[in-house]
């Protein structure tokens, strides 16, 4: 029997997804696996882990999720534990597939171990075939090569709404041939040498992972809230759940599709109206997209100290005192301290608290950008290597900024954007 493998990575949703559907077209019968990167639960070189508590819960949140939602269609998720370069060529072997079909990685750890892998089921004469599932435009429908995307996203943003199409979206299968699947058997936080961290009761939002939960979150904010239609003037908000969509995390983990939000837009604008806050989410989803290719056009370029930048001033290696301080919420700036904690005690901080922590970082504390970098990967339960890597060599003036050194006046953005303090006063102790 004509057997593939599709292989989730973060991609773990059954609606919008290429992978999934190309697969059942092309085979008698599929096995869903997802292998446990046993690299993505180590220590970084910064000491901090790669995949902290909050990330990791929501990941097996959206795991078992993907698995219900399998067993519905009469399939259901294998688990594999260790490196993927290993675990999928015997998961092959076992299943004497010929196909694996998987997400297209673009980041720099992930494309080497899609090579890794292809060229060893290309000796056991199984094919490795991947689709691009994580943008609102495909790569191949850009008005322009990918070594030739604009560095600047207002000009890439103009062109490629001029000039692309977004395509149309995969629905969900409604049945799937697989072999008996057994039970599955997830592994615990602790066998992924994490501990349990309850997130706060303060958060602005309590993130569960899963495809299901990802499209309650949607029709929440854009039927049953109709929050959608004024998007653009909460968004720069700190307090609450429904200031901004909060898609981010299903979105990172791949529970909902770009191109599922932008079709869902689409139909708010026909039943309420299009305005600029429907505008301004497709806008967000553009810049998602523009991380991504930019990765895709300078690889490793966004993990060096310089970023994609021909010049980079001196700043200090590293500061342990000062880092601590960061991370804990003790610098001078309530601001800074308010932000931090959030993220510390919920996995999570709004956009405005993002550029103003990053910019403190590389502008007060003059640190190497990479290190705040690597503990908001570890620390975030939306974090996206694209995005969180883009935006911190961005805020550090190493990325695609056209002006080169943003600096925050953070006492004034403080002022701006929680003017009564009530943001503060949340997360700060009483004095």
């Amino acid at each position: 029997m004509k057997t593939a493998i599709v292989w989730f990575k973060t991609d773990l949703r059954l609606f919008d997804n290429e992978t999934l559907i190309k697969a059942i077209a092309q085979s008698e019968q599929i096995v869903p696996v997802y292998c446990f990167d046993e690299d993505h639960f180590k220590k970084t070189q910064n000491g901090f882990d790669k995949t902290g508590s909050y990330r990791a819960q929501f990941l097996l949140e959206s795991i078992q999720n993907l698995d219900d939602n399998l067993r519905k269609l009469g399939s259901g998720l294998v688990i594999l534990k260790g490196k993927p370069e290993i675990e999928i060529p015997k998961i092959v072997s076992h299943y004497r597939a010929k196909k694996v079909f998987a997400k297209r990685e673009v980041a720099f750890e992930e494309k080497n171990v899609e090579h890794e892998i292809q060229e060893l089921l290309f000796k056991m004469r199984c094919e490795l075939e991947t689709f691009s599932t994580s943008t609102l435009y495909h790569a191949e429908d850009l008005p322009f090569s990918i070594k030739k995307i604009p560095d600047v996203f207002t000009v890439f943003r103009k062109k490629t709404e001029l000039d692309a199409t977004i395509r149309a979206i995969f629905e969900a299968p409604e049945s799937i041939q697989s072999p008996e699947i057994p039970p599955i058997e997830l592994p615990t936080l602790a066998d992924l040498n994490l501990e349990f961290e309850k997130i706060d009761k303060r958060a602005a939002i309590q993130f569960k992972g899963g495809e299901s939960e990802a499209m309650n979150r949607l029709n929440y904010y854009f039927y049953e809230s109709k929050k959608l239609a004024v998007y653009k003037e909460t968004r720069n908000e700190m307090v609450g759940s429904d200031y901004s969509s909060k898609f981010s995390a299903w979105l990172a983990m791949g529970c909902i599709s770009p191109r599922t939000i932008y079709s869902e837009v689409k139909k708010f604008e026909e039943l309420h109206g299009a305005n600029d806050s429907t505008y301004w989410l497709i806008f967000e989803l553009l810049w998602r997209d523009f991380f991504r290719f930019m990765f895709k056009k300078y690889q490793t370029k966004f993990f060096l100290y310089s970023g994609i930048a021909v010049d980079k001033p001196n700043s200090k290696e590293k500061n342990e005192a000062a880092l601590k301080s960061w991370i804990e919420g003790t610098t001078e700036s309530e601001f800074v301290n308010a932000n931090m904690i959030e993220l510390k005690e919920t996995g999570f901080m709004s956009n405005r608290g993002r550029q103003n922590v990053a910019s403190y970082f590389c502008n007060e504390l003059q640190m190497d950008w990479r290190i705040g970098a690597a503990y908001f990967e570890s620390q975030l339960i939306d974090y996206d290597v694209c995005s969180n890597w883009g935006n911190w060599a961005y805020l550090a003036g190493v990325g695609n900024d056209p002006r080169k050194h943003r600096y925050f006046n953070i006492e004034k953005q403080a002022k701006d954007y929680d003017k009564e303090g009530e943001f503060r006063k949340l997360w700060l102790p009483v004095k």
